[in-house]
This record gives structure tokens, sequence and C-alpha cells, in this order.
């Protein structure tokens, strides 16, 4: 009985549904009975519902054909629009095809967003004659100048600035270091960033912006990892490069996918991680070393990219990573050669500073003054310059807390024992940066005794060489203490290189 009830309510609401047909349509004259009556009025609200589904995609279809599309507007309405575009934003429409690449490329519009960004500020109201006609000069000129003229005057006057700003920021020195007291200043003012670009052996890229980054005493250490590596037997370089926003606003934050402008630090060659390379590993992965100052780490299992570290040195730091280009290191600017008062007594006054370091930890932080070396010290094309002696053991310093390595990926992280990051920073008797570096080092059991006296304990050494010169440490591990002691650094600077700083003929 209930059962009943609802197919009748059903039916009933499907004629309420249905439009009310003329009396008598659908069913023959004189008969309108109950029973058939319902059954009529479901079939004609069914057509109805038909119907209307044809007018609504009828409409759909109308609608499609008489959408009109940015790309399809005409080029003078293009050009209105864009012209009410900031910079940044014309610059990216330039982006999205051909023809909006060329309209945003208008001189009109350029020069627009150039008087208005250069004009000259004055406190009165008034320009005068020599200002308005250098003005009217600039639109009577805008037609004879190729497309994106204006462009391109704007966009180099903004990086112009933009190096002013920097220079101005780097222009204090600290006496101590030799190095600019603001430099971590400047790369917050910058928006500064770094990215490395993988290259496939195809010619395709992969672009991939820093995750990590911390600011060491006299250096910075950059960190990229992710899932989403290409497979390493299918690349053949990886460029490391500087990145800022091309237009620089105080006020705001930098957008992440602005115009930005590339300066190329280093290429490194990836065919170059072997057995000669590598130089540490722990259960999940094998580091490796590129010069200058490259990890990067590859899982021990599926021999595929874990992550890649590079360790920046302040030293021209700021100006590497903005003045160069997306293909061209930047180039320091020449050397005046300095005035060696005395060339036969050798090199005297020197400063070194010294950081071994890893993941905010740092083990070793000296520094030593009034270092020297004398003419006769020059052996096999290298001035000897002795840090800290064997003989003497008042110079002997410890290693603070357990050397290693920290890395990390999105997934793991570990410590890679007995390997950290070493800063050198070397100033000459003037003060001004002679040898700069920052890089990864790994310290080595030593396979035969020491050439000066006799340690209670195992003895190890760290090496590094790269073209203006060498450094040797000899450390001895304290079992009592469990901590490492330096008992020997020399650096052994390049004659090529000291003749070049001096002019002097070694």
């Amino acid at each position: 009985m209930a059962t009943g009830r609802g197919r009748l309510l059903q039916l009933q609401w499907s004629g309420l549904q249905a439009p009310r047909l003329p009396l008598g349509v659908g069913s023959a004259p004189g008969r309108t009975g109950f029973r058939n009556g319902p059954c009529i009025r479901y079939a004609a609200g069914c057509a109805t519902l038909k119907q209307h589904a044809r007018r609504e995609r009828h409409c759909e279809r109308a609608s499609a054909d008489c959408s009109v599309s940015l790309d399809s507007m005409p080029s003078e309405i293009l050009l209105k629009i864009f012209s009410y575009l900031d910079a940044g934003t014309l610059l990216c429409t330039g982006c999205v095809n051909r023809r909006f690449y060329h309209l945003a490329n208008d001189n009109f519009i350029w020069i627009r967003i150039y008087s208005t960004a250069f004009s000259p500020k004055r406190s009165n109201w008034k320009v005068n004659s020599v200002e308005k006609t250098a003005v009217t000069m600039n639109l009577l000129s805008v037609e004879d100048k190729e497309a994106g003229y204006w462009k391109k005057e704007y966009i180099a006057k903004q990086i112009a600035s933009v190096k002013a700003a920097l220079a101005q920021v780097l222009k204090p020195v600290n006496p101590y270091t030799g190095l600019p007291v603001k430099t971590k200043e400047a790369l917050r003012k910058s928006g500064l960033g770094w990215v490395i670009i993988l290259k496939e052996k195809s010619g395709k890229e992969y672009m991939m912006e820093h995750v990590d980054l911390s600011v060491n005493d006299s250096s910075v250490t950059v960190v990229w990892y992710g899932k989403n590596w290409p497979l390493l037997a299918t690349l053949s370089t990886l460029d490391l490069c500087g990145v800022t926003p091309v237009f620089m606003d105080r006020s705001k934050t930098p957008m992440k996918n602005g115009p930005r402008w590339h300066s190329l630090i280093a290429k490194y060659n990836l065919s170059n991680l072997t057995a000669s390379t590598m130089f540490g590993c722990d259960r999940l992965i094998r580091i490796f070393c590129l010069n200058p100052g490259l990890l990067v780490g590859l899982w021990k299992r599926e021999e595929e990219l874990a992550f890649v570290m590079a360790n920046l040195h302040f030293h021209h730091l700021v100006e590497r990573s903005t003045l160069g280009s997306a293909t061209i290191p930047y180039e320091l600017p020449p050397h005046s050669p300095l005035l060696d008062d005395n060339p036969e007594y050798g090199l005297h006054g020197y400063q070194l500073h010294v950081d071994m370091h890893s993941g905010g930890i740092f083990y070793l932080c000296g520094t030593f003054r009034n270092l020297f070396t004398k003419k006769g010290y020059i052996e096999n094309g290298y001035a000897k310059l002795i840090v800290i002696s064997f003989k003497n053991n008042t110079e002997h310093l410890p290693l603070i807390g357990k050397v290693g390595l920290s890395w990390r990926t999105d997934i793991f992280d570990g410590c890679i024992k007995s390997c950290s990051i070493m800063d050198i920073t070397l100033l000459d008797e003037y003060g001004k940066p002679f040898w700069c570096f920052s890089s990864p080092v790994c310290m080595r059991s030593s396979p035969r005794p020491s050439d000066g006296p006799n340690f209670l304990g195992q003895t190890y050494y760290v090496d590094y060489m790269d073209s203006e010169g060498k450094v040797h440490v000899q450390l001895v591990w304290i079992e009592e203490t469990e901590e490492y002691f330096i008992v020997n650094l020399v650096l052994y600077l390049s004659i090529a290189k000291i003749n070049h700083w001096f002019g002097t003929k070694y």
C-alpha cells in the first residue's frame, strides 16, 4: 500500500513538471480518464526538456562563435591595453607569442615608461626650455628608432642604477678582513638568488631555483635538492648563475616569475664525476667536488643526483652574481700592479683568515697576522708561506666538535665524516684580498710519518689546490681528548700570481 502511494505521487510530480496541454491534445475526443492522463503529461514533459536542452546547446555554440580573444583583437586596441601595463608585466606579456612580442616592443609605450621613471626631478613645478626641447626631440625620434630601442634603453638604465646602488653599499671595507662590510645587506637589497641550469646532451635545459641558503662569515652556501632531477646519464654540463630582478622596487617583494637578469658564475662538466673527484661517502650517498667550490651528491643505489651544493666566497660575489651575462662570466677590472718596495726581501705583512665549517657549525675560525716568506723559500714555482709551524707548539690549534659535512634532501639527511667547507681569505701587505676561495675539503689519513716532530696519535692531512696556490694542513688525532689538532698549516702561493700582482719577476 505504501509502495502504491509512492508510485502515484511520483507520477503526479512528473505531470506537474510538464507544461499544461490544451484539452484533448494527445488523447481521443471525449476520453480524459485518470489512467491515460499522467502518462500523456509525462511524455510531453520529456519532449519539452529535450527542446530546452537543444536551445541551450545552440546558445553555447553561438556564444563560442561570438567570443573575442585577445589575440584576435586589432593591434590598435592591444597597444592601448598594453599602454596601461607596468614595465615588468609588459616584458612578461611579450613572452606570450610572436605577435605580442612585437607589440610589446612599441617605442611609444616604452618612451612613456622611460620618461616617467627617469624624468628630471625638481623642487619647482617649472621645467626649463632645454629639458622641454630634449623631451620633444625624444618624442620626434621615436619613429626613427628600431622597434624595442626604448625598451633596451630603459632596461640598461635600470640595471645601471642597480649597479650604482650596490656599489655604494659595498664601498665600506672591513680593515680586518679586506671584504665589504655590508655584503649581507647587499645580498638582501638586490634580491639576489642563485640557480643551476642542467643541460642535456640533446640541448634541453632544466633550471632549478635554490632551496636552501646559509650566509657564513666570509662565504655563502647554496643548496639545491628535489625529486624531479633529470637522469644523470643524459646530462653534459651544469651552469651556476646568479639571478636578480631586472626592475628593483624596494617597496615591493620581487616577483618570483618576473623578469630577471642571469649572470654566469661558473660552468661545470658533469662527465668529471669520476673516482678522481670523489672525496667522501656515507651509507646513502657519494659526494664529488668540482672546482671551483661545487659539491655534487649522488645516491649510491641509483647513481642519480641527490643534491648540489655551491660554496661562494664573499670576495667579488655580488659583482660576479649580477654583472655578468647568461653566457659570459663577469671579468674583474684590470689589475694595476702594486709597488713592491723591496723585492729582495720577499713577501711580508700578510694576513690570513681561515674558517672550517658545515651546516652552520664552525670547527675552526682563526686569523693569523704578520705572515712573511723570504725569496729563498721559492721552490717549484711556489712561494712557501708558513702559518702554523711544527716546531712551535703554541701555534697548534684544535678543531672544535666532530668534523663532518652535513647534507640534506627533501627526504633524507646525513653527515659525511672528516669533510667540511674551508674558506680562505689572504690579504697582502696593503690589506687587499690576494687569494680567496671557498671549497669542500676532506681529511685523509697520512700514509707515512710526518716530516716534523713525532706526535702521539694518527696524523691526517688536508690538501687544496687551484691556479693561484695550494693549501696544506696537517692534523693529529688526540685519542685522550677525542679532537683534532692542527700542527702544520702552509700556503704555497703561485709565483705567476705574485709577479702579476706586484709586477715583479721572481
